[in-house]
């Protein structure tokens, strides 16, 4: 049994805030969007986390997502749901990221294969802590899946709604872990669309990214690990796969939360929301100066992860970005499939597309002058390449016949 899952988890939780207008919301209810419409940030007794938690005591623990429970709002062991969210590794890919400080942090490796394990275990085991029945969530694939399996092992009901072109496999595995899932003919702001139109009917309630607060508060575990990866000094740079953007919005808010602890300095990465050019409304809008996305018309790529024409949280990913000295960058489909397929055969990891956009970003970056190859940097691969389609392999050999073995 887990240690981590069955020690007291004292809660240090103090309140909500409204992330534009910070007016506080009170913790132990069920929370959506603020009255401003926009996301709710869970925070913290960080005093009281620095009196109870020492560096030394945390890294005793076993490495998994649960072991940074004062910094986490689940307020009961009995509410907390798990699959087995691991610490996932840094990789190094010296020779596709043509640099020997290149890490993947792979996220394939966690509960059904991507890093929505992360946001939705934290979501789901708040649902049921506050008493929710029946969720509905729109996706592009595997926050569904995510979803699906953590609710139905909690007993909540779930319908998922995803663009009739999301990923066959994605689609299947929500079904089969117990989630009512439909195809919707649109983009996934028009299954958010059908997801707010029952919420506000009182059929269920809306767990669109960013509209409940919890998600961000399982994402963040992203740079909790990686402060205590890089021996509590950050990287120098971190390219982040952005559609909606809660894995950036979550490392930031952790990285203020570390540094209050004294657990890390004031240096930041250089964050990089890296988008697909069919679909780069982040990048348009900081190219712009501007704090708000306008949605994104016409959005296609072949990262179906990091296609949303318009994320709530828009003003947030900017911030971090701009605040971090970085940029929101855009890649071409060709060279998010040209870094897949290199990262395979040269460096035997199998990205995701989305995955392979921050390695196309980062070496169109190095090719700039944008970051230096004696950085330190980590791409996010952010679900694991076994999902998606991969070449044919065709290749067959009579074992029967004559075997010209030189042709081998």
């Amino acid at each position: 049994m887990n240690p981590n899952l069955t020690t007291d988890r004292p809660t240090f939780v103090t309140h909500l805030e409204c992330s534009l207008t910070g007016e506080r919301y009170e913790a132990n209810r069920l929370h959506g969007l603020s009255r401003a419409g926009r996301p709710l940030l869970v925070r913290y007794d960080l005093d009281a986390v620095k009196a109870n938690l020492s560096r030394d005591a945390l890294a005793a623990r076993q490495t998994d997502m649960w072991r940074w429970r004062e910094l986490l709002p689940v307020r009961r062991t009995q509410d907390v749901v798990s699959l087995g969210e691991i610490e996932t590794p840094l990789i190094p890919i010296p020779r596709s990221a043509r640099s020997a400080n290149v890490w993947v942090k792979d996220e394939g490796r966690l509960p059904t294969g991507s890093f929505k394990a992360r946001g939705l275990v934290m979501a789901v085991a708040m649902a049921k802590e506050l008493g929710v029945t029946r969720i509905a969530m729109p996706t592009n694939g595997n926050a569904g899946a995510a979803l699906a399996a953590y609710a139905t092992r909690v007993g909540i009901e779930t319908i998922v709604f995803c663009p009739e072109d999301t990923p066959e496999v994605n689609v299947r595995e929500i079904a089969m872990q117990g989630a009512r899932v439909w195809r919707v003919n649109g983009l996934i702001d028009d299954c958010g669309a059908i997801v707010g139109k029952g919420a506000a009917e009182g059929r269920w309630f809306d767990f669109s990214t960013l509209k409940e607060p919890y998600r961000i508060e399982g994402k963040k575990t992203m740079g909790l690990e990686l402060a205590a990866q890089f021996g509590w000094e950050l990287p120098d740079a971190i390219f982040y796969p952005t559609g909606g953007g809660t894995g950036l919005i979550g490392m930031w808010k952790a990285f203020d939360e570390l540094e209050a602890l004294g657990w890390i300095g004031a240096k930041r990465p250089r964050m990089y929301a890296v988008q697909a050019s069919g679909c780069a409304p982040i990048v348009r809008a900081f190219e712009d100066g501007v704090e708000h996305a306008e949605r994104w018309e016409d959005a296609h790529t072949v990262a179906a992860g990091i296609r949303v024409p318009k994320a709530v949280g828009d003003f947030l990913i900017l911030r971090a970005v701009r605040a971090s000295g970085g940029k929101a960058l855009g890649v071409g489909d060709p060279a998010i499939l040209k870094a897949v397929d290199e990262a395979a055969r040269k460096d035997g990891l199998l990205l995701c597309p989305e995955g392979g956009a921050t390695l196309a970003a980062y070496r169109e970056a190095l090719r700039t002058g944008e970051v230096d190859e004696d950085e330190r940097v980590v791409l996010f691969n952010c679900a694991t390449g076994l999902k998606y389609p991969m070449p044919e392999a065709p290749r067959t050999l009579d074992r029967h016949g004559a075997i010209d073995f030189d042709m081998l």
